[in-house]
């Protein structure tokens, strides 16, 4: 195996980054994670999520601390304005995590990036989530992010291919090829 030497690239150790493919490669099982989080209700449209720890690499490892985030629904919706609401906070995830993976994706590539921005909206018509119309999806119809990328020595072309990175988010792909959500409810 070829020896690297450490570089740090957009905030990233890449070699650290190079370290955990190959352990990946060598032990496939090791890149099996599970994320949790445990949710309670507050008030009308406002609910708490606390985050503690989760699963990777074989074993449970706490966060370096608790994470807290309160959803709710904004007046207009009949909640209270004590947090983003759920749809915004699914905004906040993909734009989280594709902004993450371009950088990672670049950093492995040698690409220094020097700032990025986005913006994304996306729409949602009621009539679904209240179910007044059956063909009404209830969820977002179309979701658009917009990327705006300093990166010196790079084309305008090259910009537009560090969007393509986006592919690699675990939330881009969830929320656009869809993920199985299994759902029960017992009584407390």
């Amino acid at each position: 195996m070829a020896t690297r030497t450490k570089t740090i690239v957009n905030g990233v150790n890449t070699e650290e980054l190079f370290k955990t493919i190959d352990s990946i490669k060598a032990t496939p099982g090791i890149a099996k994670f599970k994320f949790r989080i445990t949710n309670q209700w507050q008030d009308c449209g406002h609910n708490r999520s606390t985050i503690k720890d989760f699963y990777g690499a074989f074993e449970d490892i706490d966060h370096e601390q608790t994470f807290v985030i309160d959803c709710d629904e904004p007046a207009i919706l009949l909640g209270k304005d004590k947090g983003a609401n759920p749809v915004e906070h699914l905004l906040n995830a993909l734009a989280g995590c594709v902004t993450s993976g371009i950088v990672y994706h670049a950093a492995a590539r040698g690409i220094e990036i020097q700032e990025i921005e986005s913006s994304i909206d996306g729409d949602i018509d009621l009539h679904g989530f209240l179910g007044i119309d059956p063909n009404v999806r209830p969820g977002y119809q179309g979701i658009r992010m917009n990327f705006k990328i300093k990166a010196d020595n790079l084309t305008d072309e090259q910009i537009n291919e560090l969007a393509t990175f986006s592919s690699f988010s675990p939330v881009f792909n969830t929320v656009s090829q869809g993920t199985k959500v299994d759902v029960k409810a017992e009584r407390m």
